[in-house]
């Protein structure tokens, strides 16, 4: 078996082992097992049976991250994606029922359908890999930090200890509520294992968190609500398992050509944050892993853009929504995992999650915030490598690509701030000349998004 995954994954030559990729494959999918507690919870509002979603979820999760394993050789899962997903059932279908239109949900898959082919031909163009490999170092850079800060920020507030407030917009959570002193005490855990090179100290500060929470449960400090979110942190097979079957290529075409602009105007908005999402991530994930050659370019990257197509139309075909890659795939890179075989192991986890669903998702979001705040530790490490002196349409991208990121949570804003800043400095220094072919095309699409919003 090691001989097959050596010759599948080239192991040695990327400096890593099977055990190294298991553990970081496991972490991964630990990092996103929450999107099939969340995923369905979102997509029901549109009208969809929960059963069915979690099912498509699972199943175009593990589809998505397989292709990306063995098609691309990266260690980066894909699953359907957070804010899409809001976007899908929120401002797609919701106001569409509030018309009478009939099982929107329909419509929107089939958005999400047309979204993955018209990526599948990007894809081919190479237009997705000159995006990932053709934005200036300080961007990329610039990217890398802002989603280390994004995806703390995801961790700290899934975990209640960054909460909204009316008056200074954020605020701490309170330490009397044991998601937050949990979290916290997981994240010092981390720290020290950190310190002392635990082997897979990331996985056990997840599983650690974990159980302190069952403790708490047990003792009676933490309480079971579901309404406000605090699920029962022990598994529960009481009701064994009843898996639904998944919405099968439930498109509504018709629709689709009788209401042509509106459509467009659906894709359009699909399509626009999971381009812009997805090279984040891969720019992310590739720069902290150390996966990036010599001129900051990704290898195989139009593999792995296919991959993150090809999953979103087998995503609609199976009814979920965008399937995207996961940012926290940067948890298993930070773990070691540098090959498709520590998304192998993710994509199989998501396999097993079908048959043992009380298990995983009975893991809470606040004992993965451990794993999200420390991996945005690692890599807000880049800004190092940031050049804030030289040149000034660099610098000024780079730094609105970091703020803008959490600040907006979005990572596609922070993107398209950072490309509009350089570009713009870059005219108003005269070399409108130097600047790449593919970030005026993204800066066009960038003020075509701005002026949408403003219409």
């Amino acid at each position: 078996m090691e001989q097959f995954f050596e010759r599948t994954f080239k192991l040695r030559e990327h400096g890593t082992t099977v055990r190294t990729e298991v553990m970081a494959g496991t972490i991964t999918f630990l990092a996103m097992v929450y999107i099939l507690a969340v995923n369905p919870s979102i997509l029901a509002a549109s009208g969809m049976e929960p059963g069915a979603v979690f099912t498509a979820t699972a199943i175009s999760a593990a589809f998505g991250t397989l292709f990306m394993a063995f098609y691309a050789n990266y260690p980066i899962a894909l699953a359907s994606g957070m804010g899409l997903n809001a976007y899908f059932a929120y401002s797609v279908c919701v106001p569409m029922a509030e018309q009478g239109i009939q099982d929107p949900w329909t419509i929107a898959l089939t958005a999400v359908l047309v979204e993955g082919v018209i990526f599948i031909l990007l894809t081919l163009c190479k237009f997705r890999e000159a995006l990932v490999n053709d934005v200036p170092k300080n961007l990329k850079t610039g990217i890398a930090v802002g989603i280390g800060l994004f995806i703390a920020l995801v961790g700290l507030e899934n975990a209640g200890v960054v909460v909204g407030n009316p008056s200074t917009l954020i605020d701490l959570g309170s330490f009397a509520t044991p998601q937050v002193a949990l979290s916290v005490i997981g994240l010092v855990g981390v720290a020290v294992m950190y310190h002392y090179r635990v082997p897979g100290y990331i996985l056990w500060g997840i599983l650690g968190t974990w159980v302190l929470g069952i403790l708490a449960q047990l003792a009676g400090w933490y309480t079971v609500d579901a309404a406000a979110g605090a699920t029962s942190l022990i598994p529960d097979f009481a009701n064994g398992i009843n898996l639904q079957a998944p919405y099968l290529f439930a498109f509504n075409f018709d629709f689709a050509l009788s209401h042509l602009v509106d459509f467009a105007v659906i894709v359009f908005a699909f399509l626009f944050v999971d381009l812009f999402d997805t090279a984040g991530t891969l720019i992310g994930v590739a720069s902290k892993g150390g996966l990036l050659d010599k001129e900051g370019r990704l290898p195989r990257a139009k593999e792995a853009l296919m991959a993150d197509a090809v999953g979103t139309v087998v995503g609609a075909c199976m009814g979920t929504s965008t399937t995207t890659s996961y940012v926290e795939s940067s948890a298993g890179v930070a773990a070691g995992g540098r090959t498709g075989l520590t998304a192998l192991v993710t994509g199989m986890l998501f396999i097993v999650a079908l048959v043992f669903s009380p298990i995983f998702l009975a893991i809470p979001s606040f004992a993965t915030m451990p794993a999200l705040v420390w991996v945005g530790l690692l890599m807000m490490s880049s800004v190092t490598e940031m050049d804030f002196t030289k040149d000034a349409a660099g610098a000024v991208g780079g730094f609105l690509a970091i703020i803008m990121m959490p600040f907006t949570y979005s990572i596609a804003n922070g993107i398209m701030f950072g490309i509009l800043a350089f570009v713009i400095v870059r005219i108003a220094q005269g070399r409108a000349k130097d600047v790449h072919w593919v970030m005026w095309v993204a800066a066009a699409l960038f003020l075509l998004r701005i002026v949408t919003l403003v219409i």
